[in-house]
């Protein structure tokens, strides 16, 4: 997983014998989108975030290095350009033969919108097809797979599926399809009622002939539609209706959005299959997925025997990742997934389990750190105890349900924080450079 990834030798072809020219988007969204990851994207953009080891939108690159036809990768946002390009320059090194490049967003365009606004550079030198995979998703990434059912089908565009337990279902984009062939027959985002537990994993390949007509034709919907007028006499429905200056309504306009706008059309045109993945898949939505997330991605790595994962002793409960710079003593129990970061300190006699611990960050002697995340630079004393609660590996939300309160299944400790010695801490999301001095319990400590 470190250092250079190589070529496979073998390319899929077209049936024509040459294979055809395929590109890659990510898309890794803004800085206004991100509020369900705070407190830690109040630091990092979450992309940026590191799971099991690496960037969240590095496991889409490791996915990516792996298809042999594609050259050329857009990461498409509206961050700054000069958040991304320490990354950039760092994956350029970690994949030569990928020429990366970032395309900046004037203003948040959608999933849709923005592929579109950036048309001409994504079909220059004429590819015939192109990835699109959203950051925030968590799982294997079957490119080559969804490269042979598409060039098997003779398809025009193919997503990534999984099945989730049908309570689930509603919260996501669900799938209507042919079992035998695959074809998409029908596709709803978030529907009221059940329909479906085979739902959208934010992973599509499209023909580029026929993604962009089918934004242009939704963009074409958008402009058209009626304008709602709200009238003295209704002051009760006033919320229900479009109010606004043209300028306003112009920038709604442009808000087009894969999911809810496009791909229901593209479903009708009957070339549209789905990829059913067996494998693992989640969303990276809140700060506390993420440590769901790593379980699964430390696990595959795992599995795949990856060298750069900590290997399994007395006190190393396999799958642990501990990064070269970082010193843990060796009476210090981890595991099993646990991520510790550049620089961090890991005392005698801690125990840490299923959490992330960020780069420079402290464990004193003999605390105890579970289900949670440890912040840049926090401090957790001597004796204490941090701890979140376990959710099932199968439920897609890290909220649970404490003394009749929605609160944060995950502890969060935000950048420089600090827990005193014997204090406990459970089921809380603290904000940044805050003191811990006494034990607290599903807060969240601003």
């Amino acid at each position: 997983m470190t250092g250079s990834l190589q070529l496979p030798s073998l390319a899929v072809r077209s049936k024509g014998g040459a294979a055809p020219s395929t590109k890659a988007v990510i898309l890794v969204g803004g800085p206004s989108r991100g509020t369900r990851f705070r407190p830690l994207s109040m630091e990092l953009p979450k992309p940026l975030f590191p799971v099991a080891g690496h960037p969240i939108i590095e496991h889409c690159f490791q996915a990516i290095a792996k298809v042999p036809e594609i050259k050329e990768v857009f990461i498409v946002g509206y961050y700054d350009e000069s958040v991304f390009q320490p990354f950039i320059h760092s994956i350029s090194e970690k994949c030569p033969q990928l020429s990366v490049k970032y395309l900046r967003e004037y203003q948040a365009l959608g999933t849709a919108g923005g592929l579109y606004h950036f048309r001409d550079v994504i079909l220059k030198g004429k590819p015939e097809r192109f990835f699109v995979l959203n950051a925030d998703v968590c799982c294997s990434f079957p490119l080559n797979d969804m490269l042979k059912l598409y060039d098997d089908k003779d398809a025009e565009a193919v997503m990534l599926g999984t099945r989730v337990a049908n309570e689930s279902a509603t919260n996501f984009g669900c799938i209507v399809s042919d079992a035998h062939t695959k074809r998409v027959l029908h596709y709803v985002e978030k529907p009221e009622s059940h329909i479906s537990n085979l739902i959208n994993c934010g992973v599509y390949l499209f023909s580029t002939e026929t993604i962009f007509p089918a934004i242009r034709s939704a963009i074409k919907r958008r402009t058209e539609r009626p304008r709602m007028i709200s009238y003295p006499s209704s002051e009760n429905l006033q919320s229900s209706f479009y109010q606004g200056d043209d300028d306003e309504e112009d920038r709604e306009n442009q808000v087009i959005r894969l999911e809810q706008d496009v791909l229901a059309d593209i479903a009708d045109s009957r070339q549209f299959f789905v990829l059913e993945t067996k494998d693992f898949w989640r969303q990276i939505k809140t700060a506390g997925s993420a440590v769901p997330a790593q379980s699964l991605y430390l696990l595959k790595a795992f599995q795949n025997e990856a060298k750069e994962l900590a290997a399994p002793s007395a006190t190393i409960i396999p799958p642990v990742f501990i990064h070269p710079t970082a010193h843990v003593d060796p009476t210090a129990k981890l595991g099993p997934n646990v991520s510790i970061g550049p620089r961090a300190h890991i005392g005698a006699g801690v125990r840490v389990k299923e959490s992330i611990v960020l780069d420079d960050a402290e464990i004193k002697h003999d605390a105890c750190v579970l289900y949670t995340i440890v912040g840049w630079n926090s401090k957790i004393g001597a004796w204490a105890r941090v701890e979140g609660t376990p959710t099932p590996i199968t439920s897609h939300s890290t909220s649970i349900i404490k003394n009749g309160v929605k609160v944060q299944s995950i502890t969060i400790l935000g950048k420089e924080c600090g827990v005193g010695d014997e204090v406990r801490v459970q089921n809380c999301v603290c904000l940044p450079y805050k003191e811990l001095k006494r034990d607290v319990a599903n807060e969240v400590i601003m």
